[in-house]
């Protein structure tokens, strides 16, 4: 949040807060069951999404809300609140009523029509701004204004007239606006995964996870930040939230992290940069490939297969540099007696496993719809939960309100910021500014593809600044994604392109939520752990360029193709994070440090199939790492005493 951060419902209006929290919810869960049809209610879809925004609007007009300089806001303030809220709530009721007879008088800009879609447009704007600041309100308001003035621009960005009042009630009630696609998944996959998310931490699945990744990794060296990776890895995939990531996972292993040896800024970074890869670590990415599954027309299986070899790299780099950083300091394994037995652990909490089986099994082997699937895993969850638990910790009824008054409240960032990407697609759609700025961009890229990327990817990160993931990947596959098929890039290679870029917002400067709040936890500087952050995850910054030119990296082509070229890539990859690290089997100098980064260089250059060029310069880069390596054991000294090194 940039101009203002939540804080929990206070005793000024718990009750409206929670009740709203909880009816967001409920709509979602019978809107993903079908159950209106089930009753034999004929209702458009569009109905129930202008139901859910006008609960969502009202809920962040509600919100209590402190300024920076951390005081209430005056009661002429709140009584503004609560008339936005009412007048949230009273908008959509009467879309949610009458939506087939709006509809059908829109392009007629009748007086009550037009109304009713200006009070949408600007309370949208507004519940925009209240979650995520003045930029993404900036972008949405000059994409709508070049929309009404783009006829008078010559040149390939000149778009067809629309009046302003054709252009409120199409962004309004049409499906190409905000009742449209991003609403829609926000409302149905995106709230039944918070769910799952909410019930599987109230079960105990976070200190589950944890435990197991202590007791899987507790005794290598470094164990502490490995358990970070493995556990926030687990959490991250289901959380979909980066932040609440962090909070699930980080209060235990930054501190574990910090009283095994590694400093501070380390620490918070390490947990940082694997709570954010949860997001791209399938099976589920945090919802995201059900986003990506539905933009694309593609059966899910193909997104979530796509996915894993980029999130292996993303991984194995950050675990190398790990494990590198505990040999070069000296960071010896956890003590004994604070790794808990795997066994016990397995005993104890293995039954929380079957939510995730029960979820895979109905998407995968029974083809379910994602939400379906994730409603039967909260469903599992929630008996394993009350039943059994973990070491104790059961599912009351109370924990069960909880999570669905935490569901709903976690939702109004991701509606606002869907509804607001409704807009923009609306806009993009009725004057034509969506076809004219992507073939723009695919003449920047027809003749220098590169460039294009470039530019994208700097778009990407500062785009997704301050927005939870699930709402970048939204707001970037409508502006970012089309130019980049245009020019030629494959459409499943374009998305993970701009998700992983707009993803790695969240540990990049100068907004970088995810490393500011880490630091905040480790009493860290929060620039420098940022700094950190991107070193370790920079597999994240350069791998989405691979992936364009190189097909076998998301699981396209021969078995041969994907296994050399996955190979290669691993290699490359533990070659350079040795050189960030200056640790290649005891202490490395800077010249060293250039080799070895030449060999990994040469080895994550993407190949073509039949490239022998490429193939080439791989063997080169393979036997360069291991005539290094081999120079290294044969003339090793005697161990190294503890190096102390100062973090960049």
């Amino acid at each position: 949040m940039t101009q203002a951060s939540r804080v929990r419902p206070s005793s000024v209006r718990p009750a409206v807060v929670q009740g709203l929290s909880v009816v967001l919810t409920l709509i979602a869960i019978a809107f993903a069951l079908d159950l209106p049809s089930r009753l034999g209610l004929r209702i458009y879809t569009e109905q129930v999404l202008a139901a859910a925004l006008g609960v969502g609007l009202a809920l962040v007009f509600l919100i209590e809300r402190r300024g920076s300089d951390g005081n209430e806001r005056p009661v002429a303030g709140q009584m503004i609140d609560w008339m936005l809220a009412a007048l949230g709530l009273g908008a959509s009721a009467y879309v949610s009523f009458h939506y087939a007879d709006l509809v059908g008088r829109a392009m007629s800009v009748a007086a009550d029509v037009v109304t009713i879609a200006a009070i949408l447009f600007l309370l949208v704007l507004e519940g925009l701004r209240r979650v995520v600041g003045w930029p993404l309100v900036l972008v949405v308001l000059g994409i709508a204004g070049y929309g009404l003035l783009g006829h008078l621009v010559p040149g390939s960005l000149q778009t067809r007239h629309v009046a302003a009042e054709q252009l409120l009630t199409y962004v309004a009630f049409d499906v190409n606006g905000i009742l449209g696609l991003t609403l829609n998944v926000a409302v149905t996959v995106v709230i039944a995964f918070v769910l799952f998310g909410q019930i599987l931490m109230r079960a105990g699945g976070a200190e589950f996870f944890n435990d197991i990744s202590l007791a899987a990794l507790g005794r290598r060296r470094g164990g502490a930040a490995k358990i970070s990776i493995l556990a926030s890895a687990l959490f991250g995939t289901i959380s979909g939230v980066v932040v609440s990531n962090i909070v699930a996972t980080g209060v235990v292993t930054i501190r574990l992290m910090i009283r095994s040896g590694y400093r501070a800024p380390m620490a918070a970074a390490v947990e940082a940069v694997a709570s954010t890869g949860g997001q791209i670590a399938p099976p589920v990415m945090g919802a995201v490939a059900f986003l990506m599954a539905d933009f694309l027309q593609v059966p899910y299986a193909e997104i979530a297969l796509a996915a894993v070899i980029p999130a292996a790299l993303y991984y194995l780099a950050l675990y190398f540099q790990v494990d590198l950083e505990a040999a070069a300091s000296g960071i010896a394994p956890l003590s004994e007696e604070t790794i808990p037995s795997a066994g016990r652990t397995l005993r104890r909490g293995g039954i929380l496993i079957l939510p995730f089986l029960v979820m895979v099994g109905a998407l995968f082997w029974m083809g379910q719809r994602p939400e379906t699937a994730a409603l039967w895993a909260t469903a599992v969850a929630l008996i394993c939960g009350a039943a059994f638990g973990y070491g104790g910790q059961r599912i009351a009824p109370r924990a069960i309100w909880q999570s669905l008054v935490e569901t709903g409240f976690a939702m109004t960032d991701i509606l606002m910021i869907s509804a607001g990407a409704g807009i923009i697609i609306g806009v993009l759609n009725i004057t034509g500014l969506g076809f004219a700025g992507t073939f723009a961009l695919a003449e920047i890229g027809e003749g220098n593809l590169f460039l294009l990327l470039v530019l994208t990817a700097i778009a990407s990160l500062i785009l997704g600044m301050g927005m939870p993931t699930v709402a970048v990947y939204l707001l970037l596959a409508v502006l970012l994604a089309p130019p980049l098929v245009e020019a030629g890039v494959s459409p499943v290679a374009a998305h993970f392109f701009i998700f992983y870029l707009g993803m790695m917002s969240m540990v990049t400067p100068p907004i970088a939520i995810g490393a500011f709040f880490a630091a905040a936890l480790a009493k860290a500087p929060p620039m420098q752990t940022s700094l950190i952050a991107m070193r370790l995850g920079w597999t994240a910054y350069v791998v989405p360029f691979l992936f364009v030119v190189s097909p076998p990296l998301l699981m396209q082509g021969s078995a041969v193709e994907i296994v050399t070229t996955a190979g290669a890539a691993m290699c490359g990859v533990y070659a350079i994070s040795a050189a960030a690290a200056r640790w290649f089997g005891g202490p490395i100098d800077n010249l060293q440090r250039m080799f070895l980064a030449l060999s990994g260089v040469l080895l994550l250059l993407p190949i073509a199939p039949g490239g022998f060029p490429v193939a080439a310069a791989h063997g080169l880069g393979l036997a360069m790492l291991a005539a290094f390596w081999l120079l290294r054991r044969m003339f090793a000294a005697s161990p190294e005493p503890k190096q102390t090194r100062q973090e960049p």
